[in-house]
């Protein structure tokens, strides 16, 4: 990603890692179309509690695993291949006690949690039913994500697109044979979830093994590199601390929601779904202009950063403009895919007519904030979400609903937004993330693998 045009290869990396995610935001939407239209609104209430608790459980290991790809990326665009491979070796040492430890950490507390959270008794036995599967898998999921973000970092988007396609199938045939066949309920929604990761994991080492020159992947000889680790430590845990204090907003909303009755928490699992199905080519156009910076700052190219920034926020906004208009026009449609309740349907069309109209704004923030992680700079970008979340974010949600309902904690949404775009892209313009540069130019190895 050194050479030729910036946005034709950013656009070329982006769409197979936008199709994987399409793939993979399909775990969640047929679960919920499953769970919504075969066993009820108070099931869809349920796994909707759990979604922001798996969020917190594993946002910060996906975060400091975000600092070793930077490694990865600066060092694969440096030609340092050899610290290449000693940085995918301590990802999955990394990764394999961390999910033990957070399967654990879980299950323990799972019943303190939903009390924490406020969520209404009844559907408590559910939730915590199809929370304790989906955790006991988390290792799987891990592991996949773990090789997916290692061959971003080395520029391939498109070969763990196949497996996540083959898995996420597997995933609609399991739903349907679990919940639709055999009747066993919100359980068997996770536990087909879970087998699909494990698939999806499975398969990519096996291709690997097999035909990539830098990933040989032999579990007894993983070489665990303490440098690159506090390195990875270093950049990541700021981006970690992010989704952290991300997914415990979310889980505050939740609270907040809860607050409005069941009806209000299954709608806001479907439009979150839908929310976050829309979202995807931000963040992944954002990650693959994060992958295009670190590797232009290994080859020592500043000068192509800002052309590849320009395309990014070019084709996001272009997408975002017509995601809105697809909101406002079937958005109503779209909720009656997940379930026939009017009051549901209705709480859930005005989430995403109110959000949706601020995608342009969401797309622009995760842009920039792209750039910033892609040079190592992760620190600011945190403090900047986390203002606009905490500070900004939950309590205008919290007052507004006091006011105007449900309608006041969406509106919440946008106003962080809005503020988070105006932060990064001043801190952007000081240009001090270009002073962020995590290999030195006497660390660069020359020798191919």
């Amino acid at each position: 990603m050194t050479i030729g045009p910036a946005g034709s290869q950013i656009f070329k990396f982006a769409i197979p890692m936008l199709l994987g995610n399409v793939f993979q935001q399909l775990y969640n939407i047929v679960d919920t179309i499953i769970i919504g239209q075969y066993i009820g609104k108070e099931a869809l209430a349920a796994a909707g509690a759990s979604f922001p608790v798996i969020f917190v459980l594993i946002s910060l290991v996906i975060g400091i695993t975000t600092g070793t790809t930077i490694i990865i990326s600066q060092n694969y665009g440096a030609k340092n291949f050899t610290q290449v491979k000693r940085a995918i070796d301590t990802t999955f040492v990394y990764l394999f006690y961390a999910s033990l430890l957070l399967t654990i950490i879980g299950l323990l507390f799972i019943e303190t949690i939903w009390g924490w959270m406020g969520i209404p008794e009844e559907i408590r036995p559910d939730a915590t039913i199809y929370f304790n599967i989906y955790a006991a898998g988390l290792i799987l999921m891990f592991g996949y994500n773990a090789v997916s973000a290692i061959l971003r970092g080395l520029g391939d988007s498109k070969t763990p697109l196949y497996f996540l396609i083959i898995a996420s199938l597997l995933n609609v045939i399991l739903d349907l044979l679990f919940v639709v066949g055999f009747k066993w309920g919100i359980g068997s929604v996770a536990l087909a979830t879970v087998i699909s990761h494990g698939v999806s994991f499975v398969l990519c080492i096996l291709y690997l093994n097999k035909t990539h020159t830098l990933i040989k992947i032999g579990f007894k000889k993983l070489i665990f590199d303490k440098e690159i680790f506090v390195k990875s430590v270093k950049i990541g845990l700021p981006t970690g601390f992010q989704h952290t204090f991300v997914a415990l907003g979310m889980t505050a909303m939740m609270g907040i929601v809860s607050d409005f009755g069941t009806n209000s928490l299954a709608a806001f699992t479907i439009a979150i779904r839908i929310d976050s199905f829309a979202a995807m080519p931000a963040m992944n156009f954002s990650m693959a202009l994060s992958t295009f910076v670190g590797q232009n700052i290994g080859a020592n190219k500043l000068d192509r950063i800002r052309s590849g920034l320009n395309y990014t926020l070019l084709i996001t906004s272009i997408i975002s403009i017509a995601v809105s208009l697809i909101a406002w026009l079937f958005g109503n449609s779209l909720m009656q895919v997940f379930t026939n309740d009017a009051e549901v349907i209705k709480i859930g069309y005005q989430y995403l007519i109110i959000v949706c109209s601020f995608y342009v704004v969401f797309s622009a923030m995760f842009a920039v904030q792209g750039v910033l992680r892609g040079a190592g700079d992760t620190l600011i970008p945190m403090f900047i979400t986390l203002f606009a979340l905490w500070i900004l974010r939950i309590p205008a949600s919290y007052i507004l609903a006091k006011y105007i309902g449900t309608d006041g904690i969406w509106l919440g949404i946008p106003i962080a937004w809005i503020f988070g775009l105006l932060a990064v892209f001043i801190y952007y313009k000081s240009g001090r993330w270009k002073k962020k540069q995590v290999i030195k130019r006497a660390e660069v190895d020359i020798s191919a693998p």
